[in-house]
């Protein structure tokens, strides 16, 4: 915690970061691999400063809404600095914005100035003129021939800037000096699951709120790579966080990610269960790929490895209780559980240097720890992680709350959780239908632990509202509790299980209620599907939009081309269908009205920005919309399983 920097607003924490931290990286660049152009922190402020000047002069008022369109780069932060050390706040989103959300935010946000990643981005911002009538200037990011009078580079601009305050313009500081914890920090656009996007307005005093708050211990000798969309406020409060702490942030993307986590060795990054998912796959494909003594050598490993930890686990109190456990039981089993780790942990020591430490090299060999959020991290892939050394925390929040509501920690980490409540912050459990309080409950003999619910949070991250949106604001936020929208529970090791979304629960004609994200990700486990989607509202049963694994399947002896023919494959549909009826039953623990009665090859994959949020996030009503014929066409006549 002293590491840190302690400010009131974003513009207060920049000019302390320069002052404290100076010449020390601040950010870096990708130039080639093992080549990285860093920027100080003193360089950063001071051109933050010279962009401010320059923005100003363009006619950015306080607490004005300026645009922020693109992925991450250094000028994105650069950009970010300008804006808020000139007193406005930025409205970001990624450059797989569409141009319906481009003309709803850019209008519903009144932007006037907005900066623009690339050449092609800006060329759809201009093409959109006609329909734009408050924005007036476009100021690209990459380095291109401009033709038209509204489009600046942002280079012009911080030059322009930086020749004012050589002849002595201080508005900047005059601006940052009159900015108050309760000013607008940033408008986030929610590309969410449903409806409309909705603009978060979050405060000064919200993002400051998570510097004191999250538990990660970070200082000048860290390295944090970041790969997820900047725009978002889970990867942002992290780059935050690294201004506060003096630690480089250095910039990949998915292409290069694999050499970037064996060059820049990162000690921690933020991270989504989709690369997870993916880096197992991965890993267990190379395996299987390998020598049959490999082979041996590795499971072998991963078996002493789950011993191991599971033993440390058990002895510590560090596993997963959803229910009170008998002190007795604990007891007895308590010499099973030490001599196991006696007996073990030679065996496991060898392995673990010999067998696993190359593959922990895989995701970077110095990784202390990366936070898993945006969505929920399969519990398989979190403990196959866990057992073989790379620890993958996982956090839960949401754009709302800023983002952090609750995060595990390596000396509170609790499997099948998303760790304690943050500090500062209140969590209750709510009934769904009666509204009361299951959690806290002095009443209750555990306080409410183990009871299901809807989570509802109070804290100083808690957003000021949603913009112009003043019913939903007053229906989301109530006495200060923000309703989540999310299940879920306090466990007996008092951390927090997510459960799912109140707002995906299926109801089933019968009455029945199920929730489809845990049949999801069941089947998103299996090598042979790659997304899917549960239906079935209003229906007698449930059914399935799936979208092949096109290498899973080739790799069951399956010759297809491409999705579509994956589609009219007879042989694919019926390894699929034997999958899901494996899968989903009651056998795996699934109740009858949860097993899929029938289910739908889909041509196209799940796109990010289209049919999935940034963070790979179903919209689930674009998929209902878009897929409506083929939904309809499962539930014409009843089936009695999958066949």
């Amino acid at each position: 915690m002293e590491n840190r920097i302690v400010a009131e607003n974003m513009a207060q924490l920049f000019k302390r970061a320069a002052e404290q931290y100076g010449d020390l990286p601040a950010f870096a660049t990708r130039i080639e691999e093992l080549q990285w152009e860093p920027v100080s922190f003193r360089e950063m402020y001071n051109r933050g400063l010279n962009l401010a000047t320059g923005l100003i002069e363009l006619g950015v008022e306080a607490n004005e809404h300026v645009g922020l369109f693109g992925d991450n780069r250094f000028e994105w932060i650069l950009t970010d600095c300008g804006i808020q050390l000139c007193g406005a706040a930025d409205v970001p989103r990624g450059r797989d914005i569409t141009d319906t959300e481009l003309v709803y935010i850019i209008n519903h946000a009144e932007i006037k100035i907005a900066f623009a990643e690339t050449r092609q981005l800006a060329e759809r911002i201009l093409s959109l003129k006609p329909e734009l009538p408050t924005l007036k200037t476009i100021i690209l990011h990459e380095e291109a021939d401009l033709y038209d009078d509204n489009l600046l580079h942002i280079s012009t601009v911080e030059s322009t800037g930086k020749n004012l305050r050589a002849d002595g313009d201080r508005r900047a500081e005059q601006r940052m000096e009159a900015i108050n914890p309760d000013d607008l920090f940033t408008l986030i656009y929610t590309s969410g699951t449903t409806g409309k996007p909705k603009g978060v307005m979050l405060s000064h005093a919200n993002i400051m709120s998570q510097m004191k708050v999250i538990p990660i211990e970070l200082s000048c000798t860290d390295r944090v790579l970041s790969i997820l969309p900047v725009w978002h406020i889970f990867e942002r409060v992290f780059e935050v966080y690294t201004i506060s702490c003096g630690v480089c942030t250095y910039y990949t993307s998915i292409r290069t990610l694999g050499d970037d986590l064996k060059n820049v060795e990162p000690t921690f990054m933020g991270s989504a269960p989709r690369l997870w998912e993916s880096l197992h796959h991965r890993i267990l494909k190379k395996v299987k790929e390998s020598h049959p003594m490999r082979q041996l050598l590795f499971h072998t490993a991963y078996f002493l490895s789950k011993q191991y930890k599971s033993s440390l686990y058990f002895l510590f109190d560090k596993r997963l209780k959803i229910e009170r456990q008998s002190m007795l039981k604990r007891i007895l089993l308590s010499p099973f559980y030490a001599l196991r780790w006696v007996v073990v942990t030679p065996f496991y020591g060898f392995f673990n240097v010999a067998v696993l430490e190359p593959v922990r090299l895989s995701a970077g060999g110095s990784l202390k720890a990366t936070v898993s959020g945006g969505g929920a991290l399969p519990n398989e892939i979190d403990r196959f992680f866990n057992f073989i050394g790379i620890p993958v925390l996982e956090g839960y929040g949401m754009t709302e709350t800023s983002p952090v509501i609750a995060v595990r920690t390596d000396r509170e980490l609790v499997i099948g959780t998303v760790g304690p409540v943050v500090a500062d912050t209140d969590v209750r459990i709510v009934d769904i239908e009666s509204g009361k309080t299951l959690f806290p409950d002095e009443n209750h003999p555990e306080n409410g632990r183990g009871l299901r619910g809807e989570i509802h949070v109070k804290g100083p991250q808690v957003m000021q509202g949603y913009y112009k949106e003043k019913e939903l604001t007053e229906k989301t936020i109530q006495n200060g509790w923000l309703n989540t929208g999310d299940l879920g529970m306090i466990t007996f090791n008092n951390c927090l299980k997510i459960l799912g979304r109140t707002k995906s629960t299926i109801v089933l004609l019968s009455g029945e209620n199920l929730e489809p994200e845990p049949i999801e990700m069941r089947l998103t486990q299996s090598p042979l599907i790659e997304h899917c989607m549960i239906v079935g509202q209003d229906k007698k049963h449930i059914g399935a939009l799936i979208v092949p694994d096109l290498d899973g399947l080739r790799g069951k002896g399956i010759e297809v081309a491409n999705l579509n023919d994956a589609v009219v494959n007879n042989e694919a549909k019926k390894l699929i269908r034997a999958e899901i009826k494996k899968t989903i039953s009651l056998y795996n623990g699934f109740k009858r009205h949860e097993l899929i009665q029938d289910f739908t090859l889909l041509p196209e994959n799940f796109r990010n920005g289209v049919e999935l949020t940034s963070l790979y996030k179903m919209k689930r009503h674009i998929i209902q919309d878009k897929y409506a014929d083929e939904i309809e066409s499962m539930f014409k006549h009843e089936s009695t399983g999958v066949k």
